[in-house]
């Protein structure tokens, strides 16, 4: 598996990437004007356009972008750029494939003190034409784990009941959209949460398939891209932030190919 670090402006690197290159990016861009990462940061209606411009470019058909983000509140009201952004990944080509939630499970932020306590992101995830890859994770305990659920069953034209043989009941059904991860503090202002990650990976990307993240921070897509098998493309602007994400990833992965 290769791993490829670049550090530089992520619409820069990102348009020396081949069309069509990349199987799956997951990434979390900066919200809004809530951090400046070291003062490095520009971050504007016109830039992540272009993200999502050069995202399109560089996934493959039936390939996969997820796309986490919240809104700051200003002024009494929430910015609502998140929306903005994933209205703009459908105008660009993308299909709004789900919106999913990443509910923080404790802690979270108060927005304003007449609302309720925030706790979740969105995690929007686009699709370039129709998914090629989804393995749904299940994990949900089923109620119905051994049951006959044979019986009777819908009508017929005439009337009558339909009796049904129905196949016996799985342990686990497949997990709901909304997904329980507590936030993880220390490497950096804004950490992913690496389980919420690997569940992306393996829902959506096959090993030896190519992953993408172009805002890299700490690394822990690629963290979990290389644990799970996955070749990698993370890109950086903060040297701090990439240095840190690369020697993390070089502990992990010491016998891989690094270009």
């Amino acid at each position: 598996m290769k791993t490829n670090l670049l550090h530089g402006d992520c619409i820069e690197e990102m348009q020396k990437l081949d069309d069509g290159s990349i199987d799956l990016t997951v990434t979390s861009p900066p919200y809004d004007n809530l951090r400046t990462y070291e003062g490095s940061l520009e971050w504007n209606e016109n830039i992540w356009k272009q993200v999502l411009e050069q995202l399109y470019r560089v996934t493959k058909q039936g390939g996969v972008v997820v796309w986490v983000v919240s809104d700051a509140t200003i002024k009494g009201s929430e910015t609502g750029t998140s929306f903005k952004q994933a209205l703009y990944a459908m105008e660009v080509g993308f299909s709004l494939h789900d919106t999913m939630i990443w509910l923080k499970d404790g802690g979270g932020a108060v927005g304003s003190q007449k609302c309720y306590t925030q706790n979740f992101e969105y995690m929007f995830v686009f699709s370039k034409g129709n998914i090629e890859t989804v393995n749904r994770i299940r994990d949900v305990p089923n109620g119905s784990f051994g049951k006959n659920k044979s019986g009777v069953g819908r009508r017929r034209k005439d009337g009558s009941h339909k009796i049904e043989q129905r196949k016996l009941c799985e342990e686990f059904k497949v997990r709901n959209n909304y997904w329980y991860q507590p936030p993880e503090r220390g490497l950096h202002p804004a950490v992913f949460p690496e389980q919420l990650v690997k569940d992306h990976i393996v829902t959506w990307s096959n090993e030896g398939d190519t992953v993408l993240d172009p805002f890299m921070g700490s690394g822990t897509t690629g963290l979990a891209a290389k644990k799970l098998g996955r070749n990698f493309i993370g890109i950086e602007k903060v040297e701090e932030y990439f240095q840190l994400s690369k020697e993390r990833i070089e502990r992990e992965t010491a016998q891989q190919t690094f270009l």
